[in-house]
């Protein structure tokens, strides 16, 4: 379905990043591996080799004002062109409104709104000039798409996630306009609402998941009453897994969403309908 296309995705050497990799790669598609562990990012790209696909590794900080050209131009080096990309980083710091920190807002802010902002506009000056070209001489390319990464907090907050339910509620309005200035040049932009999905974010507290910014090492996972809570809410009555939420990902990259854009789609098993 993804034969010769190139992939980027952020953020993809664990969880829902890394089984969407795989899934393309799977399908055909050429995947670029983005995450700030190097070291997972690696071993990631090596995985899907193994098993005889394409990947590649592109470890970097994604909230670093100058990765994300650096990003787009090593991709563009190594295979000439872009085809999708899914800007899928970000990572949880929870607290209480009346305990937040300015730097748990903000870095929860760099990473889930700044980042793939600047991730889009640096591939605006790749693809806005080949579908002018393109448009003169018929209809723009057709396979050129954005995959937003959201959440259902924000679509409907959470208690103790006030930065993150901002973060991707913003999401969701940045791919509508998106996909209204864009959709001329046929590129779309989507977004995918993640319910309960069973990656480090959602696994209970006690695991002792953590993921160092900046020097600070910030504990992943949800209290075991929250997760509790969080299942007695779903009408499916468990979880997803990373390879369901990633099918999510694939099913708006894919030919099978080529007239829809500018939309969210909720991968919830049920959770807040």
């Amino acid at each position: 379905m993804f034969e010769d296309q190139v992939v980027l995705i952020t953020g993809a050497a664990n969880g829902i990043g890394l089984a969407a990799a795989q899934q393309f790669a799977t399908m055909g598609a050429q995947v670029f591996i983005n995450d700030l562990d190097t070291d997972a990012c690696t071993s990631a790209a090596h995985s899907i080799r193994e098993a005889g696909n394409t990947a590649w590794p592109l470890p970097g900080d994604v909230t670093n004002p100058k990765t994300p050209e650096l990003l787009i131009q090593q991709v563009l080096d190594q295979c000439g062109h872009l085809n999708i990309l899914v800007n899928n980083a970000g990572f949880t710091w929870d607290g209480m409104l009346h305990k937040m920190t300015d730097e748990q807002w903000q870095q929860v802010q760099e990473v889930h709104t700044m980042a793939p902002f600047r991730l889009t506009r640096a591939i605006a000056q790749i693809w806005r000039p080949l579908a002018k070209e393109e448009m003169k001489t018929g209809y723009p390319h057709p396979h050129r798409c954005i995959v937003n990464v959201s959440s259902t907090s924000g679509l409907h907050g959470n208690t103790g996630q006030i930065n993150y339910a901002t973060a991707k509620m913003g999401v969701i309005g940045m791919t509508k306009t998106i996909a209204r200035e864009w959709g001329i040049f046929g590129i779309r932009c989507n977004a995918v609402a993640f319910g309960f999905i069973d990656t480090r974010l959602t696994r209970p507290l006690d695991e002792g998941h953590t993921l160092l910014i900046e020097g600070e090492e910030i504990a992943l996972g949800i209290p075991q009453k929250v997760r509790d809570a969080s299942f007695a809410a779903i009408p499916m009555g468990r979880p997803g897994t990373a390879d369901e939420a990633a099918a999510g990902i694939l099913l708006m990259a894919s030919p099978l969403a080529s007239y829809i854009t500018g939309h969210t789609l909720e991968v919830t098993g049920g959770l807040g309908i």
